[in-house]
Order: structure tokens, then sequence, then C-alpha cells
């Protein structure tokens, strides 16, 4: 094949613009610390960062909902710590107005004392948090417990499934027990706690003492819920640490797969761009031999 000087200029231009477009990909590099800046330079792992940025977003959100849900859970704990701290009052005060030594006076200071501790253990379920009420079941804008003048009803909503459900991880979610219905009334039947609390002034005002006594083992029941309710709180915000955790884990799992599939290693990249731009620099020295190269140089 005969070798031309055209051909010679359009193979060194060829290389140069090759050695040249190595050199600008390197720069790019180590300008941005990112191994592509658009999909044309490796759709395939284009696609994976943007998987994994989506993933790590994701992420975010699940912590957020999980931290909230702790929080949360936190606030329902101490609030039934309240209401079962109110609840034992009442039995020890029920206690003392059911002995024979105590007169109508004195019976009638305890019931006043055990009207306050209901208003005390009221406030205490009727907590509320970021603007919703923590045992209101699902319709959490609205009070749960209300005294309306003839005893305690319960206002939150009281359907089947009535907790509150979060999602703390792709397919895992966790019930909150919001269900105030459950506090409200006992699961053996026998009567919910507005009824007690009735049963218990009605039995004060006319001084008796063998109903006062009956009603220390419906107390207690109600004391028994409230605390198996804070128990099964306190399992929740077991589980809900141990997610947090995995929570933390999956992410630092994802920035390091994030950073080997998007971050240069620096030196390596470098070295890189050294090598070419020395590259390049020599063809640029021998284009200008070639690209000088004229008839009277043949001449000669």
């Amino acid at each position: 094949m005969r070798i031309t000087n055209s051909l010679m200029s359009q193979s060194f231009l060829a290389n140069l613009n090759k050695n040249s477009s190595k050199v600008f990909k390197y720069q790019e590099q180590l300008s941005s610390l990112e191994q592509v800046s658009r999909p044309s330079d490796d759709p395939l792992k284009v696609s994976k960062i943007i998987d994994l940025k989506n993933e790590i977003k994701q992420n975010a959100q699940y912590k957020t909902t999980i931290n909230d849900a702790i929080d949360f859970t936190n606030v329902q704990d101490s609030a039934l710590a309240n209401a079962t701290n109110s609840l034992q009052r009442i039995h020890t005060l029920t206690q003392q107005a059911a002995n024979g030594t105590y007169n109508t006076q004195d019976r009638q200071a305890i019931k006043t004392e055990i009207q306050n501790e209901v208003e005390t253990m009221m406030d205490s379920l009727n907590t509320n948090f970021g603007g919703r009420y923590v045992f209101a079941g699902q319709n959490s804008t609205t009070k749960p417990f209300e005294n309306n003048g003839s005893g305690i009803e319960y206002k939150g909503s009281s359907i089947a499934n009535n907790n509150l459900s979060k999602e703390i991880a792709r397919g895992v979610n966790v019930e909150l027990k919001t269900d105030g219905s459950e506090l409200f009334e006992l699961k053996d039947g026998s009567g919910n706690i507005g009824e007690l609390f009735d049963d218990v002034f009605m039995a004060l005002d006319n001084d008796d003492t063998d109903e006062l006594g009956n009603l220390l083992g419906r107390i207690e029941s109600h004391i028994d819920t409230t605390v198996n309710t804070r128990t099964e709180i306190g399992a929740i915000q077991n589980r809900l640490s141990a997610a947090l955790d995995r929570n933390d884990s999956e992410y630092l799992n994802l920035e390091t797969s994030l950073s080997k599939n998007q971050d240069i290693d620096l030196a390596e990249t470098y070295m890189n761009y050294t090598m070419e731009m020395n590259a390049y620099q020599a063809s640029m020295n021998m284009g200008t031999k070639i690209l000088q190269t004229n008839i009277m140089d043949y001449v000669r």
C-alpha cells in the first residue's frame, strides 16, 4: 500500500483525537471525582448508580418513619406509666375507703382525690404527639377520652384493626398500638373504666364498704390491662430499635456500593491521566514533524 502524506496526516489526526478523548475523559473524572458523568459513558453503571441513589433516598425515608415511630411509642409509654400511677393511687384510696373506720366525711375527701386522679389519668390517655392523639385509633385527630358529665366515654375510632400501621422497610410493617378502646373496655366483659369509676363514686356516696372492697378487683384488672398494653408497646419499641440498627447498616452498605460504582480511585485516575497526557504531548510533538513536511524536503 502506498503511504501518502495525506494518509499520514489523517492517521495522525485520528490518533491525536483518540488521545485527546482519553485525556478529556480523565480530566473530567478528576474534576467531578466520579467515574461517569453521562449515560453514554457506561449505560449499565449509570443505571446501577441511579438505582442505588433511589435506594438511599428510600432508606432515608424509612429511617424518618422509624424515628417518628420510636418517638411516638416513647410518648405512649410515658402516658401509660402516668395512667398506671393514677390507677394504682385510685386502688389505694378505694382500699382505704373500704375500711370501716372511715366516716362519711373521710370518704367524700377520698372521692375528691379519686376524681382528681381520674382527670389526671384521662389527661395522660389523651396525650397528643405531633398533632395526633396516641390512643385515638386511626382517628388520631379526635380526643379519645371525654368526661361528658354523666361519665367517661371513649370517642376514638373502635373499628377492627384500629392500630396505625407504619412501613419501616420494603415489605415490612409494624403496628403501633393506638386503639384506646382496649384501655377503656376490659376484655373479660366486666365493664369499661367509665362504669367502674361511676360505681366507685356511688359506693363512696353510699358508704358501701362491701361494694368498695368488691370494686378493688375490677380496678386491678384495669391496672393489669394498662400494664400489659405498656409491655406490648415496649416490645414494639425493641422491634423499632432493631429496625433502626438494620436501617443504619443498610445505609452504610448502600453508600459503600455507590462509592464503588460512582467514585474514582484518585491515585489511579491521576496516574492514568498523566500517562495519557504524556501520550497526547508525544503525539503533538510528532505531529509537528509530520505536518511541516513539504515538497522541498524531497528535493534536497
